[in-house]
């Protein structure tokens, strides 16, 4: 039988989190368990491999709180212990700081995955007022620094930015998620189509604004682009205005499941994830989009950001500009869409770079190598 491991996430878990999901049903050698403070509308988990704080109601909201606040849940450190778990693998810092009182408690190893903002906001940018697992990250940083055993990060970027704040070198590790090739792979029979994709949260580190702006100079001279946006976030209202002002071709879909995703992936010319740093320093680790894309055999038109450039190859599998550079996203979207050739050379150069560098079993075999590693030294 194979030993546990428990994922802990605060919520679980949200649409826009399919690679915790996918990455915990990828593990052979071991059976993830998903362990969280709530619910929240989203990806489908294991029933039987769930287990929750918050049950509903006020009494659950309370033992929720009480939980973030001590972390103290009799119930739940019951449930793990009968579990007999080997390790914690806390998803993104903030969890990992929740996380630590119960690895304290049941007496096993804590492993922190940072993936991008939990990273690159700091206590200058007042990140610690955004929210109450915000500020407990803040109050139990230092603890969690000299605690955990290993903190993971999607990128050499991120990995950077917590040694800049004292992480110890010797325990953070840079990890590529991957994607499953098996499945993320195009379609030949499926007709590429003009359309300009982009997917994620429609928030303000994403550069829609800038995405906007260059498909209006794209459509100037390729009318028949079509812009298609996938996602969901609190700046969609402005956005849709925006594009109703400036573009003849769009659509807002709205959160979508990964199958619609993947469709549109195959369907669509090029992907543009026109990523920036926000005004309080949020920024992406690594966008898992700009993997799919690519192993879909999709070109990527992005920016020099966070890990994207460790992903994307400029001038090869996709191209990069600066930061908030509209003029640049249209010039290469143009180039891309213009030459059929040289998207010929990008959509199988970037299908390759996938197959050797990202390819989710093989990123999970290593995942599985550093459980192995952690444990043995626990034993």
């Amino acid at each position: 039988m194979n030993p546990t491991v428990v994922l802990f996430s605060s919520l679980l878990l949200p649409p826009s989190q399919t690679f915790i999901k996918a990455q915990g049903e990828q593990l052979q050698q071991f059976t993830p368990y998903y362990v969280g403070s709530r619910f929240v509308q989203g990806l489908a988990l294991p029933t039987d491999r769930t287990l929750i704080i918050n049950q509903g109601g006020l009494a659950g909201k309370v033992k929720e709180f009480w939980f973030k606040c001590s972390g103290f849940s009799p119930k739940l450190t019951q449930q793990i212990q009968r579990l007999n778990p080997g390790l914690i693998h806390a998803q993104f810092g903030l969890s990992g700081a929740l996380a630590l009182p119960l690895a304290r408690s049941l007496n096993i190893p804590l492993l922190v995955h940072f993936r991008g903002a939990d990273a690159t906001t700091t206590v200058a940018s007042k990140a610690r007022y955004l929210s109450l697992n915000h500020w407990i990250y803040f109050q139990r940083r230092e603890a969690l620094k000299r605690d955990a055993r290993l903190f993971i990060t999607v990128s050499q970027f991120i990995r950077e930015k917590l040694l800049e704040q004292g992480f110890p070198a010797d325990r953070v590790i840079t990890h590529y998620n991957g994607v499953d090739t098996t499945q993320f792979r195009p379609d030949p029979e499926i007709h590429r189509e003009p359309i300009a994709l982009f997917v994620g949260r429609l928030t303000e580190k994403k550069g829609c604004e800038y995405l906007i702006q260059a498909m209006a100079k794209v459509q100037k001279e390729c009318p028949e682009i079509k812009l298609v946006l996938i996602g969901e976030g609190p700046l969609r209202a402005s956005l849709e205005l925006a594009a109703a002002q400036a573009l003849d071709r769009y659509e807002f879909l709205g959160v979508q499941p990964a199958s619609v995703v993947k469709s549109w992936m195959n369907r669509a010319k090029l992907l543009i994830a026109p990523s920036v740093t926000s005004l309080q320093g949020d920024s992406e680790g690594l966008p898992n989009v700009v993997v799919e894309a690519q192993a879909m055999g999709l070109p990527v038109v992005s920016t020099f950001h966070a890990g994207i450039p460790e992903a994307v190859i400029h001038g090869e599998t996709g191209f990069l500009t600066a930061e908030r550079d509209a003029e640049g996203l249209a010039e290469y979207s143009l180039r891309l869409l213009k030459d059929d050739l040289l998207w010929q050379r990008f959509s199988a150069k970037g299908q390759e770079h996938m197959e050797l560098h990202f390819n989710r079993a093989k990123q999970t075999q290593i995942l599985e190598k550093l459980y192995e590693t952690v444990l043995s030294q626990q034993s």
